[in-house]
This record gives C-alpha cells, structure tokens and sequence, in this order.
C-alpha cells in the first residue's frame, strides 16, 4: 500500500507517523512538505492509496491541492488533516474518506483506513446489464448517470463511454445501491460523481449538468444532504 502524509510541520509529521505505524508498523508511508512535491509523487505509479493532506499550509490551500490530486488519481483515498473544523463541509466536494483534527489519534488513523477499505469493497461491485440478447457487467462506481430515452437506458459511465440497454427502471433501479439518487423520471445519477448542487441541477465532475423539477429540488437536496452526512460520519 502507497501512503502518503503531506504537512509542512517535521513534528506534526511525525505525530501523525506515529499513529500510521501504531495502526500497522510494516507501513512505511512518503513524506510532504509541500502540496508541490505530493502531486509530482502522485504522478508516478502506482498510484497513492490513500493521502493525509493537511489543509493549512504556507501559500497553499490543502482543498485545492486536493482538488488537483484528484485529477492526478482518482483512485486515491483523500483524509484532511487540519486544526480546524472550518473546512469540512469542503471536503465534501472532493469526496474525502475522513477529516481528522490534530491530534491525530490512532483511533482517527484507523476510521480512516476502514473506510478506504469500506469505499473499495462497494465502489467496485460489479453490476450485470441486459440488452436484448446481450449483457454487460460493470463495475457500479464507472456509471456517472442513468438516462432513460424512450424504451431504452442510456448508462453513461466514466470517460465519456456509454451502453444502451433495454430495461425497465423497475429492474435497474434496485441493482444500483445507496449512493445512487433518482432526479426525476429520466434521470438518475450517481452521488459521488456530483461536483456541485445547485438550486435546480446539479453538475458532475466531468462538466455534465442534470437538471431536476423545482418542485422536487427539496428532497432531493435533502437526500444529497444526507449521503454527505453519511460519507463523513462513516455510517
């Protein structure tokens, strides 16, 4: 497993060293101390499993860095490491696994770790597809969104791939899971694709923007609220 620890403090560094080996000794995880150095490390493979990214640091915003981290490896499990709760509602936009306030403890180190194996174990269940005389299997976290055009559903998956299916949203719909969240009657979008909620759509990471019913905008930015509640707080 590749880790990473990015903070510009050596003895923050170190506390939070401590905690990882407390956690499992074998791990031997890379040290930053500029969000600079992490994503050039990031660039090489294989990718980090899994970044502990402190948000304040000199000339540089831990959010943004992470922003950046993302495009560079999706794959990589995010936790913020900070003094402040001031920017946690940020870490929803990159979909961090944890947000973790100094001190580290152990018992931090360790949510966060079972969480990024939680994440991978549902992210890459596998779903089947059928079309006519055809099926397909996918893994469930590649669909960005669901649409539904006539008798057919369009599967729009991650970069820029789609397969069309004849099934009825009755059959599709219980295949997908919890993070999955219906829009009205054609659309339905996966939550962890969703960069941004506005007042009446919302917009995906890669730039698509689903539009939902003004009169269904409440709860469905109730259920959106709840999913980031539930990423967070582990549930």
């Amino acid at each position: 497993m590749r880790i990473a620890v990015c903070d510009d403090s050596i003895r923050e560094q170190e506390q939070l060293l401590a905690a990882i080996r407390g956690y499992d000794p074998t791990r031997k995880p890379e040290c930053f101390v500029s969000g600079k150095d992490l994503l050039e490390a990031a660039a090489k493979e294989p990718p980090f499993d899994i970044a502990f990214l402190d948000i304040y640091m000199p000339g540089e915003n831990g959010v943004e860095i992470a922003e950046s981290l993302c495009a560079v490896s999706p794959s990589t499990g995010i936790v913020f490491v900070t003094t402040s709760t001031d920017h946690a509602v940020d870490a929803f936009s990159v979909h961090a696994l944890h947000y973790l306030v100094k001190p580290v403890t152990g018992d931090g180190v360790t949510e966060a770790f079972r969480r990024l194996s939680e994440k991978r174990k549902v992210n890459r269940a596998r779903i089947t597809l059928n079309s006519g005389t055809s099926s397909y299997s996918v893994f469930r976290d590649e669909i960005t969104y669901i649409q539904s055009v006539g008798h057919a559903k369009e599967i729009h998956l991650t970069g820029g791939r789609m397969i069309r299916v004849w099934m009825l949203m009755e059959e599709l719909e219980p295949k997908l899971g919890e993070n999955f969240l219906k829009l009205n009657r054609s659309f339905i979008v996966n939550m962890e694709q969703i960069e941004q909620m506005e007042m009446d759509a919302c917009l995906l990471r890669d730039g698509t923007r689903l539009d939902f019913a003004r009169r269904e905008r409440t709860a469905i930015r109730e259920a959106y609220d709840r999913y980031l509640f539930s990423c967070l707080s582990g549930d």
